[in-house]
């Protein structure tokens, strides 16, 4: 029944091998447990002291607070019965009674005690007593009733008592110097007054209130200091009130008292010590907009301290008040076509505030501060440049604030003049220019290139405490940033003639006949040296951009523009790029201007220059090799860096060949010159796998060096490239190319090799792709002589960039039948040259490009418009998908179009196309770094002769321009397919239909109708077209030339024949190769003969007649891909030559004499056939 009995009462023993006690009450005392219990007990005492010590304090003062209440209490019944007193006997004495017993007691939290402040209040301002209102001369007394009334003004909001508010002005009448205390206090007081809405509000006596302080002037050692401690209470305190104009009413009465010299004054030593609260942004804005508002009533401000203060208030405000003043500032459609939607949650800016920062961007207040300039007393020369290198700061702070009003800004700067003696006026442009061509900065730049390195450092620093040097270094920086940004304006819309017109009218500024353009044109001898200058300037800020920038104070780290990370499965160091470096550098503030980037400074040099580069390729003015830095370039070294692995590795020594050999394809060196991080591909080291560790960490030294070499290299190629010679950037482009190429036969012999070892399966299972390429990997396409663009578009549009590839073409006769023979390149030739040829001469579906009056072709702006109307007359929508596709094809044949045309460049193909220069502007551009086109004046020649000579005509009008009845709108002609002609009429700017020309926006409506004919209404066919030739030509690799040079490298040379360098470089075949004797066959000689007889346009002809192309290749035949070559068709004399144009081949029969080879060879040439007369 029970198991667990044994029959022994007993109990069994228990081990517990756990080495716990079980049993508390037996735990054995040890000496750290009696430690523990010591430190413990110590402990509970000392917080029970400290409780004790607490209680007593807490006693002490509950005590103390008790007997002061009592004490009050007490008081405030004697103060009531004096009240009662008073009002039958001395009212003097009993009210100074009163207020002594009142400081004892008053507290302006509590109701009653403000009731008896406010009684108090009305009996002394009844008695009028100066005894009573300055408290019997006692200056601390009257401080403290004084603070009293103004907290127990502030406390009793929202209901307000007059009768306080009196008397603080009672006090600061008869003793002004209290206001060195409570004017702070005294004008927020007056803020918080005007921000309650619930009582109504005696207007005469808050005007009093607020004009008694300004115009107190004590006759104190100490007036001007409390003058300006007043004018900063005004300013900080009560300007920054929300609202202010509505809740107080119009603020003309405030502006006929308020002294702005001294305002400004005070505002700028505010701001400069930093003691506004950056916090409260919103009460900043309020301020400035105040302050801009009492300074456009109060005309007496002639001070160039109003652009200081301007300029410190603009700086505190956070850059996201800066965005809103931005977004709702734009008037003008700048960049639309960017599709920048980053302010579309942006708050709203109050009205008035709006209202006012406009105003600064407006011509009146423009012209006004320009008048500032002049209204002075005649200065030292010294003088007039800090006073201008103010005004030039502010003037870029409003360009910086105001991105999408730049425009209008410059051009109310640039019809501004400046009057340099009493009668003698010039134009703002000039006026900077004579000043900037004096200043140390633009003479030591000029003079030696090194000089800029050192100059842009210091104009870099990031230093609290700037000596008066670098003060007088930034006020020459930013005189000289104005005129680049007014120089650049002007050059958009001077036409070549009066850019060209420098020297002859610069002398005669004061003839009003004269227009603003040529009174502006600088002369051609300053434009070299400006020349000069922006070339040394923008070398230096990209050939030093990492010496300048080991400068910086914000980066930790010298060499923080790479760091080491370990990594942890192959203990292989992996150099990994840091972008701190570059995103930091960008937000640099350059000379003290914020928003004013070292970025932007570069891009605004680069693009004057590049400007004046552009105008002289167009019209020679400057000496020959003027632009080519090859002395600080070493341009020898180019070709070597920018070769293959056996070429590059020349340009180390030895002693660095096992540190290059160790660099892996993963680090950073091997992304940049792989291509990763760089347009430029062909900047190449061999890969090899690190043969040790201890290798791989040398390979840091190794890299930083190669790096150091290659970068700076590759900035002023990529921006510049205009400072070495044409046919060393020809050489570099053709080393990009040989490159690339062989990077994707490398590519694609890999992916051969990789088909080969899945045999199996690539043919179970074949894919899109290798159905499209033979046998050797290229992408293959039947071609129709009748319909050549079409047909190779839907065939080769689908492979992409692929298009660099080997293509072997099948061209397919009228009967469907595919014409027999091996293309070996020459196909590829033919069928390139006439697909360009078809799509250009409009022979394709659409007319994809139009010829200008000299014949030269350039996108068909209006095709869209055409396309989208035509459908709309067949009844299809907007939003509808056909819509959408016939839009989308017509775009994606732009782009086929531009693959073309660079297959054509890839291949070294001349094509006989002339584009018009102002399209080839827009290759440049495309691969510059923080470069767009510029649309200009000049460019418009190359789109339409006509429209530029009425815009001349419109640009040089002296009447009134207003008879023209023009406004911001622009009309475009289409034309439909039912035969009619539609016109489209479109803004230049919002509401441009009610904004009329006249003769002060005429320069901004010439802008703007440029910019709509060169780049809003082409854009879309013009950035397809950009597109398509991207993915066969890198734009980088583009921008290395300019337009005429990107007509030679598509067309070839337009200059003479060079007969013997066509023989050196001919082959021959047949019975006219060379055999061992070296000697010519007959026939050959006579041919050199009569082509050296032929006059140039002859000579053309014979080019073209074999190659298609009538011009030569820029680096000479030597280049002519297939080369030419010449073959016997037999020994009758009668036939013509012809030619096989694909492989350019002549093909010429065996003549005995000069005169009929002659003969025939002009007839075959003027006959325009070539193949069919074999």
């Amino acid at each position: 029944m029970f198991p667990n009995f044994t029959g022994s009462s007993r109990r069994p023993r228990q081990v517990n091998l756990s080495g716990q006690n079980l049993n508390p009450f037996a735990a054995a005392t040890s000496t750290q447990k009696t430690v523990a219990h010591a430190q413990h007990e110590r402990l509970q005492r000392q917080h029970e002291r400290i409780r004790i010590n607490a209680a007593k304090k807490i006693q002490k003062t509950w005590r103390g607070h008790k007997t002061r209440q009592m004490l009050s209490d007490a008081r405030r019944k004697q103060w009531d019965q004096l009240e009662v007193y008073g009002n039958n006997g001395n009212s003097d004495i009993f009210i100074l009674a009163q207020l002594r017993l009142l400081l004892s007691f008053c507290n302006s939290r509590r109701k009653d005690d403000v009731e008896r402040i406010v009684r108090m209040s009305s009996k002394v301002v009844e008695s009028d007593s100066e005894v009573v209102i300055t408290f019997d001369g006692s200056r601390s007394l009257l401080l403290r009733i004084a603070t009293i009334s103004l907290k127990a003004l502030e406390t009793s909001l929202p209901e307000f008592h007059p009768e306080l508010l009196r008397y603080i002005i009672k006090i600061i009448e008869y003793q002004p110097s209290t206001l060195s205390v409570i004017s702070r206090r005294y004008y927020s007081c007056l803020s918080l007054i005007l921000s309650e809405k619930n009582f109504l509000l005696d207007r005469n006596i808050l005007l009093t209130a607020l004009k008694t302080p300004l115009v107190m002037y004590p006759d104190l050692d100490n007036s001007y200091d409390l003058k300006l401690d007043v004018y900063a209470s005004f300013g900080m305190q009560f300007l920054s009130t929300p609202d202010l104009e509505k809740s107080f009413g119009n603020m003309e009465e405030i502006s006929s008292f308020v002294d702005m010299k001294l305002l400004s004054s005070a505002l700028i030593a505010e701001f400069s010590a930093k003691r506004c609260d950056s916090s409260d942004s919103e009460r900043n804005l309020w301020l400035l907009a105040h302050f801009i508002l009492l300074s456009r009533r109060n005309k007496s401000l002639k001070s160039l301290e109003y652009f200081q203060t301007i300029l410190l208030q603009i700086s505190a405000l956070s850059g996201n008040n800066l965005d809103r003043i931005d977004y709702q500032g734009s008037s003008t459609i700048q960049e639309t076509a960017d599709g920048d939607d980053s302010s579309k949650n942006t708050t709203p800016l109050p009205e008035l505030i709006l209202e006012q920062f406009l105003y600064l961007t407006s011509r009146d207040c423009i012209s006004d501060l320009l008048d500032k300039l002049n209204n002075y007393p005649i200065k030292t020369s010294t003088d007039r440049e800090k006073d201008s290198g103010l005004f030039a700061c502010y003037a870029l702070k409003l360009l910086r604030i105001f991105p999408r009003r730049e425009d209008e800004i410059r051009m109310w700067l640039y019809l501004g003049s400046i009057n340099t003696l009493p009668s003698i006026s010039i134009p703002v442009l000039n006026f900077f220019w004579q000043i900037v061509r004096k200043t140390n900065t633009f003479c030591s730049i000029s003079t030696d290139p090194g000089a800029a390195l050192t100059t842009l450092r210091r104009a870099m620093r990031k230093e609290n405490n700037m000596s008066s040097m670098a003060h007088v270094e930034d006020g020459e920086w930013h005189t000289i940033l104005l005129f680049l940004e007014l120089y650049a304006f002007a050059l958009r819309f001077t036409d070549d003639e009066e850019f060209l017109s420098g020297n002859s009218y610069n002398n005669q500024l004061e003839c009003k006949t004269v227009s603003r353009l040529r009174q502006s044109a600088l002369p051609l001898e300053d434009v070299k040296q400006l020349s000069i200058f922006l070339k040394n300037l923008a070398f230096s800020m990209y050939y030093n951009a990492n010496e300048l920038l080991k400068d910086i104070s914000i980066l930790n780290d010298s060499n923080a523009r790479t760091h080491l990370r370990m990594s942890s499965t192959t203990k292989i160091p992996e150099i990994v790029k840091s972008d701190t470096l570059s995103i930091k550098t960008a937000e640099i503030s350059f000379a003290g201007i914020t928003g004013n980037t070292f970025k932007h400074v570069k891009a605004l040099a680069t693009a004057v220059m590049r400007m004046l580069y552009e105008r002289d390729s167009r019209r020679k003015f400057l000496p020959k090799d003027h632009w080519l830095m090859e002395f600080q370039l070493d341009t020898d070294g180019y070709i070597p860096i920018f070769g293959f692995p056996g070429e590059r590795r020349q340009e180390f020594s030895s002693d660095d060949e096992d540190e290059i050999d160790t660099f892996e394809g993963g680090g950073r060196l091997g992304r940049v010159l792989e291509g990763h991080e760089t347009p430029f591909p062909g900047i190449v080291i061999q890969r090899l796998i690190p043969s040790d560790n201890a290798r791989g960490v040398r390979s840091k030294h190794a890299e930083q060096k190669i790096l150091a070499s290659i970068e700076p290299r590759i900035e002023v190629l990529k921006n510049m490239p205009f400072v070495m010679h044409f046919e060393t950037r020809v050489q570099i482009f053709r080393q990009f190319v040989n490159y690339d190429r062989r990077h994707r036969q490398d590519e694609q012999h890999m992916l051969e090799m990789r088909r080969i070892s899945n045999r199996r399966q690539f043919r179970n299972q074949p894919t899109r792709d290798n159905l499209r390429r033979d046998e050797r990997g290229r992408f293959r396409a039947e071609i129709r002589r009748d319909n050549m663009f079409e047909d190779a578009y839907s065939e080769l549009y689908s492979i992409g960039s692929g298009l660099k590839d080997q293509v072997q073409i099948s061209f397919v006769d009228q009967f469907g039948t595919v014409e027999a023979g091996i293309d070996g390149g020459g196909v590829s030739k033919e069928f390139l040259t006439c697909v360009t040829y078809e799509a250009l001469s409009g022979k394709s579906s659409h007319k994809f490009f139009i010829p200008n009056d000299q014949n030269l072709l350039y996108p068909n702006p209006v095709i869209l418009d055409e396309e989208k109307e035509n459908l709309r007359l067949e009844g299809h929508l907007d939003t509808s998908p056909y819509w959408k596709e016939k839009i989308q094809e017509i775009l994606q044949r732009y782009e086929f179009l531009g693959r073309i045309i660079g297959k054509c460049l890839y291949e070294g193909i001349l094509v006989d196309i002339g584009l018009a220069g102002f399209f080839l502007l827009k290759w440049s551009a495309s691969g510059m770094t923080g470069s767009d086109y510029r649309a200009n004046i000049n460019d418009l020649r190359d789109l339409d002769e006509s429209l530029y000579q009425g815009i001349l005509q419109l640009k040089n009008y002296d009447g009134n321009v207003e008879d023209f009845s023009l406004d911001f709108t622009i009309t475009d002609t289409i034309s439909l397919k039912n035969g009619q002609t539609k016109a489209i009429t479109r803004e230049l700017m919002p509401n441009g239909s009610s904004i009329t020309v006249n003769n002060e926006n005429r320069p901004l409506y010439i802008s703007y109708v440029a910019r709509h004919r060169l780049q809003i209404q082409p854009y879309q066919q013009t950035h397809a077209f950009l597109k398509g030739l991207s993915d066969v030509i890198n734009p980088a690799w583009i921008s290395l030339f300019n337009q005429s040079e990107l007509q030679i490298l598509l067309s070839g040379d337009s200059s003479e024949i060079d007969v013997e360098d066509l023989r050196r470089h001919t082959s021959y075949g047949g019975v006219y190769q060379i055999g061992d004797d070296g000697e010519e066959h007959e026939t050959i000689r006579l041919f050199w003969k009569v082509m050296k007889s032929l006059d140039d346009p002859d000579r053309r002809r014979v080019l073209k007649f074999v190659t298609s192309s009538p011009r030569a290749p820029l680096l000479g035949f030597s280049e002519l891909n297939p080369t030419f070559s010449i073959r016997d068709s037999g020994s009758d004399g009668t036939r013509l030559p012809s030619t096989s144009t694909c492989v350019n081949l002549l093909k010429l029969p065996r003549y005995s004499s000069e005169d009929v080879l002659r003969e025939k060879l002009i007839y075959a040439i003027n006959s325009g056939a070539g193949f069919d007369l074999s």
